[in-house]
Parts: C-alpha cells; structure tokens; sequence
C-alpha cells in the first residue's frame, strides 16, 4: 500500500513538472495598439462674418397691364403667341384703319379747304384796307373781311385738332405692349368687335424683371435691422423653396410699409429682385435672406458639427496631445449655414468637423488642417453670402 502512494505521488509530480515546461513554452499574445484615427479639423477665431436673416416671402410682379382695346372696330391681326416674351412697344393687335383714316383725310381736307378760305379772306381784306383809309369804301365791309379772317383762323385751329384726333385714334388701331414682360393668354380672337361700351380687355402683361419678393418681419427685427445695417438699400437674395436647381436671385431691400400689422405685429418689407431669365414667377413661395452687417466678430461654427445628447450641445476637439476631448457649448445667432458660439470655444482651438459619429473621448487621432476648405470663410465664399454693391 505504501509503495502504490509513493508511485502515485511519483506520477504527480511527474505531471507537475511537464505541464510547468509547457506553459514556459508558450507564445504570449501581446495585443498591438490601434493607430491614431484621421480626422479633420477647423481652427476657430472670432472674425468679421456676415450677418443675414432668413423670412419666408411670395413674389409679385412689379408690374401688371391690362392691354385694352381704346377704339371700336374689327379685330385683324394678333402679332404675339399666348405667353411670349415680350418688349415695350412691340405690336400686339391691329383693328381695323379704314374708318379713322377716311376721319384723318376728312380732316385734313376741312383744314385744307379753310386754308383757302382764309387766304381769299386775307387777300379781300388787304385790298379793302387802303380804300378804308382814303375813304373811297365802307369801313363796316372792311371790318366784315377781318371778322372772316379770324373765323377762319378759329376753324383751322379746330382742323387742327381734328387732324391730331383723327391721328391719334388711327394709332390706337395698333396696340402696342406698354411694358416689356410675359403676355398671358388672349382675351378675344380675330374677326371679333372689340371696342364697344367699356374698352375691351384683349390680354394682359406681367413684368417680372425685376421681380418683388414681400415679406414680413417683427417690428423687433425691423428695429434691429435699422440700427446695424449699413446701406440704406441692403443687399437681398432669394431663393426658390423645393427648387431642383438651387435657383437664387439678387438684388435689394427698397420698400419698408409705413404700419404695423395688429394682428402679427410684424411690418411688410420688398426685395427688389433681377429676374432677367424669367426663373421665378409670380406668386412663388421664396426664401428671402436680407444681409445686415459685416463689420462685428464673432466666433462661428457649421451648424452640423455641433452635436446634442442630454447635457446640451458640445463639439469634439483635438487637443495638445492628439487627443479627442468633448467641449460643451453655448450658441446664440445661427443660419443653416453657421451658428455663432458664446461660450466654451477660444481662438485656437482645433474642432473636428469629420467622422463625428466614430469618435471617442481621449481617442488618439492625426488632424488634418481644412480651415481654407471648410472654415466659415470658405462657407461665406460658397454659398457666395459677401453683400453684393447695389
């Protein structure tokens, strides 16, 4: 029995030692750290930037003409198509001429006629005067021939007037555009009588360049917007909201409505715009964003870069040891393409503008300077908000 212990503690201690020479001979596994994560960034400081407010608006034509017909007569000629383009002073519409030109000739042979009667006249009296003056004639028949001359004089001067009657009712059988713009639809085809009663409205004209854009801001913005802009036209673009195509539009603040709307305490506001393509119509629903300064500092930010959970708003920074470190912020003035922060950044400090959804506090990172590419400045430069010269 003793010796079967022995053998057994023998056996034991045989296992002992080769399972020890075993795990001295094993490889250890030593994990290698994961290398610093590339990342962009911006360095803030406070700067000049431009300031802009945004205001929902409609668009209205800045002129609006009723062409009407101003003389009776047969409708001949249409000289556009519904909808064209057209100039100020293009034809549009030829009545019928033959009555006012048999009324302008009429009126011109009237005037003709007492032309000749007032020379006879003239002659009558020159030859009647001096037989007056040496009392070898009437004088009652002397002073008849002068009553003749100025008849005729008063005639002619109204031949005078019919002739510019006659003459101005023949144009009117041209109908001309009053203003350059886009026709509507006509009113009245050829071979109709128009002219009749009230002046037959034929079509009508919308002049859209320039466009207005109205809109309407609180009476606080409009005070504000008096004390810090610097032009008294500002600078004003608008955009077309839902547009495929981004359509934007210049041009300038020239109208500011003399009350207050009760109900909204807000005051009507118009933004002259240049709408020479004809890309916005009226009636549209647009994006006004007026310009108001450029002359104060502030420190801004792209608007998507700044992050929210349940503490608030914070940003990722790198710091001195290219190391990712969570900022908490406070903003004040904001567009959709900047937001201005009040507190928790200083000049100099290296925001991360990339991979925001992979990072990690005290995350090692390599930062890439792309302040000329992505900074506040390059976002004023591609969205072009530097206030244009009215």
């Amino acid at each position: 029995m003793l010796t079967q212990l022995r053998l057994f503690n023998t056996l034991l201690f045989l296992l002992f030692i080769f399972l020890s020479g075993c795990s001295e001979e094993q490889k250890l596994v030593v994990k290698k750290e994961a290398p610093p994560m590339d990342v962009n960034v911006i360095q803030v400081k406070k700067e000049a930037v431009s300031i802009w407010k945004q205001y929902t608006g409609t668009t209205k034509a800045s002129s609006d003409q009723e062409v009407r017909a101003r003389v009776s007569g047969v409708l001949e000629k249409i000289y556009f198509k519904d909808g064209e383009l057209v100039k100020k002073g293009d034809k549009l519409f030829k009545i019928e001429q033959a009555k006012y030109i048999s009324l302008l000739n009429s009126a011109k042979a009237k005037k003709a006629v007492d032309e000749a009667s007032l020379r006879l006249a003239l002659a009558d009296a020159a030859r009647y005067k001096p037989l007056v003056d040496e009392g070898l004639a009437p004088r009652a028949t002397f002073e008849k021939y002068q009553a003749q001359v100025a008849g005729l004089k008063a005639s002619i001067a109204g031949d005078v007037a019919e002739i510019n009657k006659a003459k101005l009712e023949l144009s009117y059988t041209i109908i001309k555009a009053p203003i350059s713009g886009k026709m509507s639809a006509r009113r009245i085809d050829i071979g109709n009588l128009v002219g009749q009663g009230e002046a037959t409205l034929l079509t009508s004209i919308t002049k859209i360049d320039p466009l207005y854009a109205y809109f309407s801001p609180s009476q606080d913005d409009v005070r504000l917007f008096k004390k810090y802009r610097n032009k008294d036209k500002p600078y004003a673009y608008i955009e077309l909201d839902g547009s495929r195509e981004n359509i934007r539009l210049d041009g300038f603040v020239d109208f500011e409505n003399n009350t207050v709307d009760p109900l909204t305490s807000t005051i009507t506001m118009r933004a002259t715009i240049k709408n020479a393509d004809y890309s916005i119509l009226p009636g549209s629903f647009v994006y006004v964003n007026l310009f108001i300064n450029d002359k104060y500092e502030f420190l801004m930010l792209p608007p998507e870069v700044i992050l929210r959970d349940q503490l608030g708003k914070f940003v990722y920074v790198v710091d001195e040891n290219s190391k990712v470190k969570r900022v908490d912020v406070t903003t004040d003035y904001a567009t959709k393409y900047y937001v201005s922060v009040k507190s928790g950044l200083k000049d100099g400090d290296r925001v991360i503008v990339s991979s925001l959804v992979k990072l990690k506090k005290s995350m090692s990172v390599q930062a890439h300077d792309v302040t000329d590419a992505q900074g506040i400045q390059a976002v004023l430069k591609k969205h072009n908000l530097i206030p244009k010269k009215n």
